[in-house]
């Protein structure tokens, strides 16, 4: 494609993981295992067409409530990620970012996720942005604590942007969200103000690269106008 055509940032909400391993009979870690390879293919995928961001919702704040051997499970799989892929990505000139409070992860995983972090310190391609602990209410919480920190007795929305955890990225231009469903889930609530939403029938670990080529011909069919009026 084009790149001219393509959005510059998209975000991904992951769902569908247990019910496409549910319907084959797998448990759960199966489809959490599957999930990621989907994750390599869509990245793959996006840098490819020329898209300079691509977001992914890995963890959120309110998976804390699943079972803790899930839990367990998810953060072998981002530790091995990170040690793996993302560290590949990293010798290839991407720049890696994480948005989420990292602090309450396991240690080994924000050991890996701070080698990751000086190994892009120079990088200047695509930007992978990952959400680990993340909430969009949390996120913004954390913005406005900092700005209090810093003495402000009043703020304008550029000083709370810039207190968010995608302060050096521009806002995604389309946010997807698999397995059916048609809402935001706490993902980038400041970030989506004027984005495109795409909702996608497939179960995240079915997504393809002609998945991704579909969801950008869907956006090229959208016009964007930002709350003005239609260009004659």
């Amino acid at each position: 494609m084009d790149k001219d055509t393509v959005p510059k940032h998209i975000a991904f909400i992951m769902d569908g993981n247990g019910r496409w391993a549910k319907a084959r009979h797998m448990p759960r870690k199966y489809g959490h295992k599957n999930g990621v390879d989907a994750m390599k293919r869509v990245i793959g995928a996006c840098a490819r067409m020329g898209i300079e961001i691509i977001s992914i919702y890995a963890f959120s704040t309110e998976n804390w409530t699943r079972p803790q051997d899930e839990i367990d499970e998810l953060f072998n799989l981002v530790k091995r990620f990170a040690d793996k892929e993302l560290a590949q990505y990293a010798s290839d000139n991407y720049r890696v970012r994480f948005m989420g409070d990292l602090s309450a992860l396991p240690q080994d995983v924000q050991n890996s996720l701070d080698k990751i972090t000086a190994a892009v310190k120079y990088n200047s391609g695509p930007i992978i942005n990952i959400g680990l602990n993340y909430g969009a209410r949390d996120e913004i919480v954390r913005a406005v604590n900092s700005l209090i920190d810093g003495g402000a007795k009043a703020v304008s929305a550029s000083d709370l942007a810039a207190k968010l955890d995608t302060r050096d990225m521009c806002d995604p231009d389309v946010i997807v969200r698999s397995a059916g469903e048609k809402r935001l889930s706490n993902f980038m609530l400041w970030q989506a103000a004027y984005s495109e939403f795409i909702f996608i029938d497939d179960y995240w670990p079915d997504f393809t690269e002609e998945t991704v080529e579909r969801i950008v011909r869907e956006y090229n069919g959208r016009e964007r106008r930002y709350g003005g009026l239609k260009k004659a």
